[in-house]
């Protein structure tokens, strides 16, 4: 089961001013940048012990030598003009390829654990898909066991209807789903308190 099955991280290069840019309007560049940092060593963290592929999707440009660039993950760019458009494209990339569970995530979500990862894979044995609701009605996490182009067109991006739209559709198409455990995203100030975060 877990060679066909791939997890993608989609993260941004770790720029000043270009990563956490609502949190930054509120405790500037270079405090945003490195809790940004901190989510990324967090993300690896509980992903690298996981045995299945790990993609890494960079929003800018592949890092030669980053953070990421230890055994176990391949590197690769996102495309497409919108958010939507890089999810659709890089699950249509690795289906192609032959997987046939594959599991996306960000790098925004300090609570997400190891274990978080463990499940959604095992639920994808028994379920079409499976998304990890975030407290901003958003998601932080999607697995698919088949490519739905639905799934990832005509959504309000960065808005708290992007969840429940998506579910529509799930129920819409007949595609069996599972809910894991809702977690809190990083995307602004109130989120830092919620994590624990000083500011």
């Amino acid at each position: 089961m877990l060679s066909s099955t791939a997890l993608v991280i989609f993260v941004r290069n770790p720029i000043l001013g270009q990563v956490k840019t609502r949190l930054a309007k509120d405790i500037g560049d270079e405090r945003a940048l490195a809790i940004y940092l901190q989510l990324l060593e967090h993300t690896l963290k509980i992903t690298r012990s996981l045995s299945f592929r790990k993609f890494i999707y960079y929003a800018d440009e592949v890092s030669d030598y980053d953070l990421w660039s230890v055994p176990g993950y391949t590197k690769r760019m996102q495309s497409g003009t919108n958010l939507g458009e890089r999810m659709l494209n890089s699950f249509k990339e690795l289906f192609e390829q032959g997987f046939t569970r594959i599991v996306i995530i960000g790098s925004d979500c300090l609570q997400l654990q190891t274990e978080n990862l463990q499940e959604a894979v095992t639920l994808l044995e028994s379920n079409t898909a499976v998304i990890g609701p975030a407290s901003d009605g958003g998601y932080y996490l999607l697995g698919l066991t088949k490519l739905y182009p639905e799934l990832f067109v005509n959504k309000p991006w960065s808005t708290n209807q992007v969840l429940t739209k998506t579910i529509d559709d799930f129920n819409n198409q007949g595609i069996s789903y599972a809910l894991l455990e809702e977690l809190s995203d990083i995307d602004d100030i109130t989120d830092l308190e919620e994590n624990g975060i000083s500011i």
